[in-house]
Order: structure tokens, then C-alpha cells, then sequence
């Protein structure tokens, strides 16, 4: 709110006499603040249906290397291709039951976390192999990685691992990736060494039972 009253209050003062660049400056100023609001209003609206056990799990049909393509090309795209994503996938047929909506909040999270935490230019992978009635996602980074005394509560509301500085967050996201795997009847592993990356593993069935 602090950087869209400051960017409005600007351009109201200022935009007649400063230059096409500077205004549009302050707009993608104000762009960028909107959307982390909005995610985050998104973000504890989920929380508050955890907590109250009443998040949906909403099975429909997806291809998932088609659905990891589209979620690569928009992440790419949030970050202004700062951090080139390198996807891949093998396996057999990667056709799946899953709720479309958690499995964003899965991969998005984990995603934007990579790519959050790593210095820029570095490479986030995403690998997708679908085999023996499960896919399984694995996303990679070579950021500040996790504090071995922290990596016991990252996946609880609000808490943030020590090494963050000030890097931006809020905390729920894990938390959120956790209940939405557990929802698939899923599996999350986390391996993580402090300054060299963490590794996320998501294992999904691919036809989901229903009423999780």
C-alpha cells in the first residue's frame, strides 16, 4: 500500500513534467505492488479454508507436461526472465486427474520460491517424469538453500527460514504447498544445503482419490 500511495502521489504531482520513462516507471511500480497484494489476499484466503477445513479438493483432467509449460512460460514472464527455467520431461503418459487450482498453488509456490531465494542469472530446473501411475515434479534451485535448524518448522504458517534477510514473504506459501499435496494423498521431500540450493519433490498419483 506504502509503495502504490508514494507512486500515485508522485505521478498526481509530478507526471507533467517528468518523461515517458519515468511515468512508466512509477505505473510498473504500482503494477507490481497490486499483484503481491492480490497474492498475498489470495494466499490467506487459503490458509483461513485450512484452518477451517474447508479448502476443496476439485479433481479435472489435465495434461501436466502441457500445464508445466504454461506455469514455466508465466513464471518467466512474473520475473522478466531473471532466472532462465529449464523444464523437462520424460515418462509415459502424463494425462492426470488433480485439482488444477492447488496444483498452481504447488508449483507456483515452489517456483517463485526458487527463484525468490537464487541470484539472478542463476538456472531453476523443473523436471517433470510421469511412470508407474505417478508423476513426479522436482524443482531445483542454486539459491541460499535451507538452515538445517530451520527446515523442521519451513512448512508451517508464517514461519520464514533465518537466512532470508530482507527478501520478501510471508511465510504461507510452504505452508499452503503442504496442505494442497497432502489433499493429491501426495508426498513433499525437501533437500536443502544452506548457500548451495534446495531441491523440492512433489509425488503426485496421477488419478487422485476423490473426497481427500
Amino acid at each position: 500500500m506504502t509503495t502504490i500511495q508514494f507512486s500515485a502521489g508522485l505521478l498526481q504531482d509530478y507526471s507533467s513534467q517528468w518523461s515517458q520513462d519515468k511515468k512508466s516507471t512509477h505505473f510498473v511500480r504500482i503494477q507490481l505492488a497490486i499483484k503481491r497484494m492480490t497474492e498475498l489476499l489470495e494466499d490467506i484466503l487459503v490458509i483461513g479454508k485450512i484452518e477451517a477445513n474447508t479448502l476443496q479438493f476439485q479433481p479435472v483432467s489435465l495434461n501436466l507436461e502441457k500445464f508445466c509449460r504454461q506455469l514455466v512460460e508465466e513464471q518467466q514472464l512474473n520475473d522478466s526472465n531473471q532466472h532462465p527455467i529449464a523444464f523437462q520431461y520424460e515418462g509415459g503418459n502424463c494425462e492426470a486427474q488433480m485439482d488444477e487450482k492447488l496444483l498452481q498453488q504447488i508449483l507456483g509456490n515452489v517456483l517463485s520460491n526458487a527463484i525468490k531465494y537464487s541470484p539472478v542469472g542463476s538456472t531453476v530446473s523443473l523436471h517433470l517424469n510421469c511412470q508407474n501411475q505417478e508423476a513426479v515434479f522436482q524443482v531445483q534451485d542454486q539459491g541460499i538453500g535451507i538452515p538445517q535448524a530451520d527446515r523442521e518448522r519451513i512448512l508451517e504458517t508464517f514461519y520464514r527460514a533465518t537466512n532470508v534477510g530482507t527478501i520478501s514473504g510471508t511465510g504461507l506459501g510452504l505452508a499452503i504447498v503442504k496442505r494442497a499435496v497432502e489433499l493429491h494423498a501426495g508426498q513433499l521431500a525437501i533437500d536443502s544445503q544452506e548457500g548451495k540450493g534446495t531441491t523440492f519433490t512433489i509425488t503426485l498419483p496421477l488419478i487422485c482419490p476423490p473426497n481427500q
